[in-house]
């Protein structure tokens, strides 16, 4: 068989690995948590599933245990594992914590776990010496223990992708997170990808009883849906949480960046405490809540050398060109623009200097005067327009 046909077998194991990667920090900090624990395990029992069902894996299991086809209780295996960990995550989904809620999870990794026993005892009891790589379950399709061992797979998957489905069908229409809603759109996907690999298995299974030749529906239209569903399966687990994350994440780099030429601006002043050194790998939450903190700390170093008069000529001026919010910032970063330079010189504070900016305290406009900043241009026109609107006046 030529190496392309691994190809989709390595995509959705390389994604997957790649989600249990990202997840694993997460999940060594917080392994308490059942939901982090569960999704990890999920991501864990998906993806070596994958690892095994590929084919060239296949025949290294067999080679090197010296075992024909033990690749198959262990793919298996992990996928009943898999079924239960997906099912008991719709169940925490659904349902508040409760001692009942409990109670049932309880039994569906028990009764799991005894389909994972018996999966390996009716392979351990069936005589299959021939390795079949593609074709295993047609081939043994009639083989006493290892026709069981097969239809137990198949029956397990089945059910839980039905369950899981109802589950889901019912609870959709009460779902309001637009994130929830888009892991359980995927989820469905995902099981009714999982519906029709069963489906296609097991008519190929019943086409061998019934001695037709219907093989192709078990080797070729059946492994894409599996696929299939590994992926979307585990993407309707991760969105829910990597979702709001990703959100958060972006929402905090847009405001670290933002708040990067105040807070450069401000670094000539003297922290009032040492300012801790991140890495760069510090979370980013830890170096936006710095940042902030440093912005703020500076802001009441640099107050009593704010000149009042200024903001209030720069604002006027500024509003002849912009909507209020725009002009505060304008504003802003201007007279900030202006103290900063004054504490510089050394020079003795603004006089009444303890006067308000204006309407709103200056810690409310730090965002658009951050903004301003990103636009040094809008700066001098205002400045400009300040300069000769005083020509004017003094003129006048």
């Amino acid at each position: 068989m030529s190496p392309s046909f691994h190809v989709p077998y390595i995509l959705p194991t390389v994604l997957l690995a790649l989600a249990l990667a990202l997840k694993l920090p997460t999940f060594l900090r917080a392994s308490r948590d059942p939901d982090v624990r569960a999704t990890t395990l999920l991501l864990t029992w998906a993806t070596a599933v994958l690892v095994v069902i590929t084919p060239v894996n296949i025949e290294r299991l067999n080679v090197l245990t010296g075992i024909p086809n033990i690749a198959a209780p262990w793919a298996y295996s992990f996928l009943t594992a898999f079924c239960a960990t997906g099912l008991t995550m719709i169940m925490r989904w659904r349902e508040e914590p409760s001692e009942g809620r409990r109670r049932r999870i309880r039994r569906v990794y028990w009764l799991y776990a005894g389909i994972v026993a018996v999966l390996w005892l009716t392979f351990l009891l069936a005589d299959v010496p021939t390795p079949r790589i593609y074709d295993l379950d047609t081939y043994y399709a009639g083989t006493p223990w290892m026709r069981e061992h097969i239809l137990l797979y198949i029956a397990a998957h089945m059910v839980s992708s039905l369950v899981a489905a109802s589950m889901l069908w019912k609870w959709f229409p009460e779902v309001t997170d637009r994130w929830l809603k888009a892991g359980v759109v995927f989820l469905q996907l995902g099981f009714a990808s999982g519906l029709v690999f069963d489906v296609a298995k097991a008519a190929a299974i019943g086409a061998r009883w019934s001695g037709h030749d219907w093989d192709v529906l078990s080797t070729q239209a059946a492994p894409p849906f599996a696929l299939m569903e590994a992926a979307l399966v585990a993407l309707g687990f991760i969105v829910p949480q990597a979702g709001p994350f990703l959100q958060k994440w972006i929402r905090d780099q847009r405001e670290y960046r933002r708040l990067g030429p105040l807070w450069r601006a401000l670094r000539v002043l003297t922290p009032a405490a040492a300012e801790a050194r991140f890495g760069p790998w510090t979370p980013l939450d830890l170096r936006l809540m710095q940042r902030q903190q440093r912005v703020h700390d500076a802001l009441r170093v640099l107050a009593p050398y704010v000149d009042p008069a200024l903001h209030r000529r720069a604002r006027q001026a500024a509003r002849a060109g912009h909507d209020t919010p725009k002009a505060d910032g304008i504003a802003g970063a201007i007279t900030i623009s202006a103290a900063i330079s004054a504490y510089r010189r050394g020079g003795p504070p603004a006089a009444h200097s303890r006067e308000p900016w204006g309407d709103v305290a200056v810690s409310d406009r730090i965002e658009a005067i951050a903004s301003a900043l990103h636009h040094p241009h809008l700066l001098e026109d205002v400045r400009r327009r300040m300069t000769s609107t005083g020509s004017a006046n003094h003129h006048g």
